[in-house]
């Protein structure tokens, strides 16, 4: 066995993930900004429209409708509310 076979499939998680058009994601809503609900993954930020009142600390579904790699900073929209914190 090389090192190369035993590294295979290994990966590293990036502090600032990029996310595609169309993609579908679970996220917890962090806050809002400007009146937009806003998920943080990482360091990496989705704006949230058509999200519901009081939005906070609740595990959403959402789908990616822009991404700027460039900025770490995109669109989502809201399609249902999972779960809520436990905190």
């Amino acid at each position: 066995m090389t090192l190369g076979s035993f590294l295979a499939g290994v990966g590293f998680r990036t502090n600032t993930p990029a996310f595609e058009a169309g993609e579908e994601i679970t996220a917890f809503v962090t806050g809002v900004e400007d009146g937009t609900a806003v998920a943080r993954v990482g360091d990496s930020k989705l704006r949230i429209s058509n999200a519901p009142a009081d939005p906070v600390d609740t595990l959403v579904r959402l789908r990616v409708e822009g991404f700027n790699e460039d900025t770490h900073v995109g669109q989502a929209e809201y399609l249902e509310t999972v779960g809520e914190s436990s905190f």
